[in-house]
């Protein structure tokens, strides 16, 4: 597909709708048949087209007007990925209103201080549990007059159906026709269209104003790089909380493609065989699975199939190198790449539903070796970058410019700078307007020039950016030498299949050492490798085998390390990493300090 001239893109850039709530009527209005949801029901996939998503958006906007709503007034949602929660954060926004956004995991504390903080007036909880989490704090939350439940309990006053909101929405309509128009047409680019809360790796969670313009400008610098059309289908299961999955609906409604939703993991291999997507965003760690997966999978069964296997992959790399160097592939080559493909790659591309264009990864550090692996079988990755205070889509590699080990050059209209410490510095419309209540912290980060300190090192390569990793992140040794975890730990997860979590230790210590866990599912297999089938995920993780293969994993990481950054000493956990514990941010991002806290007894006696 060719990429837009710089001219077309500063136009389509220039030509931006006013608000996110306009791009919306705006997409209703002008492919009204075409499809732009399905979602599971029961065991089959209902289809909706535009006209019908904006009927609905319609009533529920009206109704939220009904109860009052204000411009820029919060409006709360506690839900999981689905169909419903698309609704609701379109009608906010067409109602005028403000979407503040509550993972369905965040604990009850937390999701109070969330509703307080962001002084939300309504609630849409996805059912009873979402519900019981603010019923407990509802003397603590004076302004939040009304929830509305997708699957919950109503009770007739405080809780009410999704379904009686439509109906307040349709009586409402009945007086006040265009009221819905009304409140979209008094939106500016700087109305407040998002609080999203990030989940941090200490303290309490920072609300990251968003208004209408960083998102009208994220589905306008998409379209303009002219990566996807409306005729692509996207298969979206990331968490709608988070501003990954925020920032590819915008583009939908920019675009006009259709999406099938369903936030379910477990079923996102079954989904794809059935959905069938052109393209999915995901984070690192479903490619990290599913290449772990497919590998062990094969060297498990051995003999003939494991070695053609290898041999598929070794030509495939060497092609995909080739091909990202911009340079021919020999003929004896391509004849191998052929029967490779013929045996090896078709199957796992069918793992991906067979017509995938493009698979997008963001919210962490993609591996090299994966994102090589990938693009051997024909499954190419194009790694992103950006942060919840950024609108979450700030660069982004081009297929036809693809540099694995980057994250490519800026969207359209974002400047990116190198700051003397190496830190990257960003730019441009897609920024934060600042973090809710907090003036100190946003002047930490957002200089008077509208840089916005991002906290990650990297470089520019060309007019690519890599990074490097998180300022915070980098340990410093007792013997001087600085350490970039990050890099560490994604290169272990590419080597053992059986990792989940590498946590990389050593500030201020004499050398570097490391928390092990083990994924419970491959782990498991393993287990029935070698003769401790039926023994529980703790006796198999902490058994003397287990240590022996973590070991030779963490021997083959360290041939790959500076001396100064191999890891001397590991302890294998009991347990995997959890959100519930607080071990792993909602997007699954280590929480470092957190995890070396609780656990500082066992890195203690590493260096005992």
């Amino acid at each position: 597909m060719t990429q837009h001239t710089v001219g077309e893109q500063s136009a389509t850039l220039a030509d931006r709708a006013p608000s996110a709530a306009r791009v919306f009527l705006d997409r209703v209005a002008s492919t009204p048949h075409r499809e732009a949801f399905r979602y599971p029901v029961g065991d089959r996939w209902e289809s909706v087209t535009w006209h019908q998503v904006g009927e609905r958006v319609n009533r529920i906007a009206a109704g939220l007007l009904a109860l009052g709503l204000q411009t820029e007034d919060r409006v709360a949602v506690a839900s999981t990925t689905r169909y419903e929660w698309v609704l609701a954060d379109a009608s906010i926004m067409c109602a005028g209103g403000a979407t503040t956004t509550v993972y369905p995991t965040t604990g009850s504390e937390d999701v109070q201080f969330i509703l307080a903080d962001s002084n939300s007036r309504v609630l849409f909880a996805e059912d009873d549990e979402q519900i019981a989490k603010v019923r407990r704090h509802r003397e603590k939350l004076p302004d939040l007059q009304q929830v509305v439940t997708f699957d919950g309990t109503p009770d007739g006053d405080w809780v009410i159906s999704l379904a009686d909101l439509e109906k307040k929405g349709e009586e409402y309509l009945k007086e006040n026709p265009d009221a819905v128009e009304k409140a979209v047409s008094a939106l500016t680019p700087d109305h407040l269209a998002t609080l999203i809360y990030t989940s941090g790796t200490t303290g309490r969670p920072k609300g990251v104003r968003l208004v209408h313009d960083c998102w009208s400008y994220e589905g306008a610098a998409i379209r303009a790089l002219n990566l996807l059309t409306e005729d692509d289908l996207q298969y979206l299961w990331l968490p709608l909380s988070h501003v990954f999955g925020k920032v590819l609906l915008c583009a939908q409604a920019e675009i006009g493609f259709a999406t099938a939703v369903d936030g379910r993991i477990d079923k996102i291999v079954d989904n794809l065989g059935v959905v069938k997507p052109t393209f999915m965003g995901a984070a690192p760690r479903i490619f990290e699975k599913v290449h772990a997966r497919v590998t062990t999978m094969t060297h498990d069964e051995g003999g003939l199939k494991a070695k053609i296997f290898d041999w598929a992959f070794r030509v495939g790399i060497k092609v995909s190198r080739l091909r990202r160097a911009g340079k021919p592939v020999p003929k004896p080559l391509q004849l191998q790449f052929a029967i490779a493909d013929k045996l090896v790659f078709t199957k796992l591309r069918e793992r991906f539903g067979g017509r995938i264009r493009y698979l997008i990864s963001g919210s962490a550090a993609l591996n090299n070796d994966i994102a090589e692996w990938f693009d051997a079988a024909g499954l190419t990755i194009l790694e992103g970058y950006g942060l919840t205070e950024t609108s979450g889509a700030s660069c982004v590699n081009r297929p036809d410019d693809q540099q694995i080990g980057t994250v490519g050059p800026p969207l359209p209209g974002t400047e990116i700078k190198i700051a003397s410490d190496g830190e990257i510095l960003m730019r441009g419309p897609g920024v934060m307007r600042g973090y809710h209540n907090q003036p100190d912290l946003t002047a930490e980060v957002l200089d008077e020039d509208g840089w916005f300190h991002t906290g990650d090192i990297g470089e520019l390569v060309g007019n690519k950016v890599r990074i490097t990793d998180r300022k915070k992140d980098l340990i410093k040794t007792s013997g001087g030498k600085y350490v970039a975890p990050q890099a560490i730990e994604a290169q272990f997860k590419a080597i053992c299949p059986y990792a989940a979590q590498l946590v990389v230790h050593g500030e201020g210590r004499k050398f570097v050492s490391a928390l092990v866990t083990l994924d419970p599912e491959a782990i498991q297999e393993w287990a029935e490798q070698h003769g401790m089938a039926g023994k529980s995920y703790a006796e198999i993780v902490t058994s003397d085998q287990a240590r022996e293969m973590v070991q030779k994993y963490i021997d083959e990481l360290n041939s790959r390390l500076n001396r100064w950054e191999t890891i001397k000493k590991f302890v294998i956990l009991p347990h995997d990493l959890t959100v519930e514990e607080g071990e792993l941010t909602p997007s699954l991002k280590l929480k470092r300090k957190a995890v070396e806290q609780k656990y500082r007894d066992l890195l203690d006696d590493l260096y005992d």
